[in-house]
This record gives C-alpha cells, structure tokens and sequence, in this order.
C-alpha cells in the first residue's frame, strides 16, 4: 500500500502546521516540514516542541529563507526532500504541500488512487512551445540571470534585467536540457525523487542555471523528472486542486465550498482560508474516514470563472490603442442587440434585414457566421473580429455604406457595451428580456462546461438557482448604467407595447415596427 512522505512547506499559523502533522501522519503516513527561516522563531519552536516525539515528523537541517520567484523556494523543498528520503525508508511517495491545503478525499481514497497506477503525477508543459505563461516575461525568465526578488527588491531586479538586456548578457539553456514548466504542487514516487536527487549531485552546472532563473519552483521539477522518467510513466497533471482569479491570485475557498471542493478529481486543495474553521474541521475529519463514497463532478472550477469572469474578461489592462483611436463617427448611429437568448436576437436581427433597409449583423465577436459582407479577410476568425473592434464597425459602416448599423452582443460583455455606449457616435441598446426556466438553465449549464456528463442531477439542481441569479443580475446591471438610449421588449408585453420601443431604437415607422414585434416565434426557445 502507498504510504505518503507529505513535503510541507510553511511559513505561518504553527496551530495549523500542528494539526496538518498530526492528522496526516494518524493514517500512517509521514511529515517533512520546512518552515520558513524568515517567519517567527517562536513559532518554529512551538511546531518542533509539539512534533518532535512524533517518529513519523522530520524537519529539513536548514531553514531557508523563502522569496516568492526565487531559487530558495527550490532549495527549501530540496532540503525537505532529502530530509524525508533518509527518514522514511518506507515512503513510496512524495507529495508536495503548503501550510494552506487540506484534503478532499480521505487517506484510504488516496492510498488506493497512488496503487492504481505506477506513474508520477507533475505538470511538465514544454516551456517555449506551450502558452502556460499567460503574460509578462517569457523566455526572459530563463536567458537572463535573475539575483534580486522581484517583489521586495523591484528597482534592482528591473535594472538589473535591463542592463543584461542592453548590453547582449544573455545566456543560452544548457543543451541537453529540455525545460517544460507547470505548478509547483507534484506527486513523486519513491525512485523517480532518488534519480532528481543524484541528478542534482551529478549535474550541478543545472542546479546554477536554474538558481539564477525567475520563479524555478514553476521549472525546475517539471525539467528534471522527464529528464529522468520516461514519459510512458508521466501524468501531466497536479493532484492538488487550485483555482486561480482572473487577476493571477489563487481562490481561496471558504466553508460553503465542501461540496464542491469533494466533487473534484484531486487529493488536496489550496488555499483554505484560516477563517473557515467549519471546512477546516470538515476536511480534516474526512482525511480520517473510510468506506467514503466521492462522485467527481469537477464543476468547481466552470463555476468560478462563470460566476467571476463574465463582464471582467479584460479590465485588468488598459484600453487598446485600437479601441480608443477615435470615434465611430458622429453621424453614425450603432444599434446594440443585447440578449442572453441568442435565438431571440437572430431571429429580430433577420426580420431587420427583411423588412427594413437597415442592415444587421448578428454576434459578431462570439459566433463565426455573423452575416457578416466580405471584409478582405477580417472577418474570417473570431480573433482578429475582436483584436480590431472598432476598427471593424467602423469598416462595416463604410462597406455596408450605411450611417446605421445593427450588432448583437452578449449582456456579459458589460465593459464592451459601455465602451460603445460612451461613443461620440449615436449609440443605442436594446435589451430583450428573458425568461430562465429549468430546461433552459440545464442546457445553458451544459453548454458553458459548469456539469458534464459524469456530474450528478443532484449537483446540477444546485447550480439552478445560482445561475439563474447570475443571469438576471446581467440585465439588471445593464438597467443600473442607466444609458439614456436604453429600450427594452419582452415576451411578456405585447406586441404593440414591443413595437413601440422599436420603433424609438431603430427609428422606424409604427407599422414596419410592429411587423418586427410580431415576427413569428421571436422569444420562443
């Protein structure tokens, strides 16, 4: 059976670094913990005092002094694991852990996940090739040398930086090094830690490259073990479960969030919060339990960036050089069709093109047939539409040689809509109201991954009132700008009251609008 040498590295809460011991090592497992030469010596004293006699407790000879991106956080987990190599002769595996995670299955669920398979679990992305790094430096990370914390000491990591980069310092990747990167938080059998170790006694011209590079902890494991593994015996995954904000920052999970943290396909997650002494409770008695049956829904995450991501896709960057090159005319009048049903929206945007001489597209920056005419190629990706938005309504203004132009948009895309609200232009907007019953939110679920097939009915009914909630808030929120060219229609007015409210955003007479209030099926799913 599997028997888990836990690498704890922590820098805070001894209370919590305690009980994470000493719960961990009940199931008979083991504990290797480095606790941060930089945090209190107090506390230090009161882990060593409460877990010195406990046999299946270590503590790494040297306490490094941690910086996040730097080398330490490398040498603080090597020094962990050599600790726990030579104390633990029966350990078969090595799992990385921070003060801040908790189980989310119980010792007996991850024994037998560790037996089902021979493998190692540890992201290994290749380095250049992946887009893992989302923004910021790159190779940058890697081809320069880095001595100097980016967060405590910025002035001098940057000039630094630029200095090296002026004057041609860079240096090259060691030739026969791969390097791939992935999160830090990995799970290693027993002979692939020993063959890292005696890879790091033979080869230490890596060790020096790798101790001037930028944040290693995201490089280092993930370069050396398929270095020294073959692949076949590889999982390209981590099994602490970590979600992380649209800004870069991980969630933190709080005591409403056991069912969900449960659900996932992990053995750990990070990070609890110290406040949530409820899940702290819950989670540790559960390490603890047997015979504990875990559906995987794996929703958890599909939620989270439902719940937070939507209207916010973008606002943490300054607008665009395209988005603010000027306006989109001021004799130009852009109609902004906004509806969560999308069906409603097309079915109006049709009745548009047949029975006015206004011309209509539909969403154009999420669907790639948008009745959209030919732009030179513009318009062939969904990326280059959005790369180039105000570029490409002002081209279809002047290639539909018209001053009035319809578009659809998605409520979500808030900051969008309010960017072209804001025109110099006449912009206008139109919201079709909806109506969200049951069958509909099942399928919209369905359709935007917060359940898939494995999840359980149960789970999904959980979701309804949540993101029905979601959902009407985006109207709402539209209703609170308070845009001065808002009109409305709904399935629940009547054709008349409809046709009144298009006949102000499109500036149609009022028989041509209500032939469009009255098209056939117009609010149907």
């Amino acid at each position: 059976m599997a028997r888990i040498a836990f690498i704890l590295l922590c820098h805070k809460d001894p209370k919590g670094v305690i009980a994470q011991a000493q719960r961990l090592t009940a199931s008979g497992d083991y504990v290797s913990i480095h606790f941060d030469g930089r945090a209190s010596s107090r506390d230090f004293e009161r882990i060593r005092a409460a877990l010195g006699d406990n046999p299946s407790v270590v503590f790494a000879q040297r306490r490094w002094k941690c910086g996040w991106g730097e080398w330490s956080l490398v040498g603080a987990t090597l020094e962990a694991v050599r600790a726990a190599v030579v104390a633990f002769p029966q350990a078969t595996h090595f799992y990385m852990l921070s003060g801040d995670c908790m189980p989310i299955k119980s010792a007996e669920y991850a024994h037998a996940f560790l037996d089902a398979e021979d493998c190692d679990y540890i992201e290994n992305f290749d380095f250049f090739e992946s887009d893992w790094i989302k923004t910021g430096f790159k190779e940058e990370r890697l081809i320069y040398r880095h001595w100097f914390n980016e967060r405590t000491r910025k002035w001098l990591f940057y000039t630094s930086y630029d200095l090296q980069k002026r004057f041609g310092f860079s240096r090259k990747v060691p030739a026969d090094i791969q390097v791939m990167i992935g999160s830090q938080w990995w799970c290693l059998r027993r002979q692939t830690v020993e063959k890292v170790l005696e890879f790091c006694a033979s080869r230490p011209d890596v060790l020096r490259f790798f101790s001037t590079t930028w944040i290693p902890d995201e490089t280092f494991f993930q370069t050396i073990v398929p270095h020294v593994v073959p692949r076949r015996e590889l999982r390209a995954r981590t099994l602490t479960y970590l979600v992380f904000t649209d800004y870069g920052m991980p969630v933190t999970f709080y005591n409403d969030h056991y069912d969900l943290l449960i659900g996932q396909n992990y053995l750990f997650a990070r990070k609890i919060s110290p406040e949530a002494i409820r899940l702290r409770e819950r989670l540790g008695a559960l390490w603890a339990a047997t015979g504990v049956h875990f559906p995987i829904s794996n929703e958890a995450s599909g939620l989270f960036r439902f719940l937070t991501a939507r209207g916010r896709v973008g606002r943490r960057f300054g607008q665009r050089f395209w988005e603010t090159e000027g306006s989109l005319g001021r004799d130009n009048t852009l109609l902004l069709v906004v509806a969560k049903k999308w069906h409603a929206a097309k079915r109006l945007t049709a009745a548009i093109r047949r029975h006015s001489t206004i011309p209509a597209v539909d969403f154009l920056f999420n669907e790639p047939e948008a009745h959209l005419p030919d732009l030179g190629g513009v318009e062939t990706t969904i990326e280059k539409r959005d790369r180039h938005r105000r570029a490409l309504i002002r081209l279809l203004f002047e290639q539909f040689e018209s001053n009035q132009l319809v578009i659809c948009l998605d409520p979500s895309a808030l900051h969008l809509i309010q960017d072209l609200m804001s025109d110099k232009a006449d912009t206008r907007l139109l919201l079709i109201d909806s109506q969200f019953d049951d069958d509909y939110l099942r399928g919209h679920i369905d359709r935007v991954g917060l359940a898939g097939a494995q999840t359980a009915p149960e789970v999904v009914e959980r979701l309804l009132p949540t993101v029905r909630a979601d959902l009407e808030h985006e109207a709402e929120r539209l209703r609170d700008m308070d845009f001065s060219a808002f009109h409305s229609v709904a399935p629940w007015r009547s054709a008349e009251e409809n046709a009144a409210q298009l006949a102000r955003f499109l500036d149609l007479p009022p028989d041509a609008a209500l032939k469009l209030a009255a098209t056939e099926y117009l609010f149907d799913d």
